[in-house]
């Protein structure tokens, strides 16, 4: 994952990565749920280059191939990045909101 100042809602790793948190999902099935969650319309190069990236980097894995699909899933050290990013998320979220005098509840 990228350091803090660089990380975008619409970072096709970690969406990829949320989105495989909930179960194996192949390519399409990958954009589908991205796009329905974050708003977010991958290309096939963006998708197709993150999970490669993710793939190299041990954070998914492919399973067998479903006739000419395959299939990924999030691998522990792939959770474990999530987790991090997810938490360095909550804590910027919390500290913008506090800046601006908002509640966490209070954010769109």
């Amino acid at each position: 994952m990228r350091g803090p100042t660089q990380r975008r809602s619409n970072d096709p790793p970690l969406l990829i990565l949320t989105s495989l948190a909930s179960g194996p999902k192949h390519g399409h099935a990958l954009a589908k749920d991205i796009e329905g969650f974050a708003g977010v319309s991958l290309g096939p190069g963006a998708l197709y280059g993150a999970i490669t990236r993710l793939e190299e980097r041990g954070l998914i894995e492919p399973l067998p191939s479903e006739e000419r699909r395959r299939p990924y899933r999030i691998t522990p050290a792939g959770a474990d990045a999530l987790a991090a990013s997810v938490a360095e998320m909550h804590r910027l979220a919390l500290e913008g909101a506090g800046r601006l005098g908002l509640s966490l509840g209070a954010i769109p």
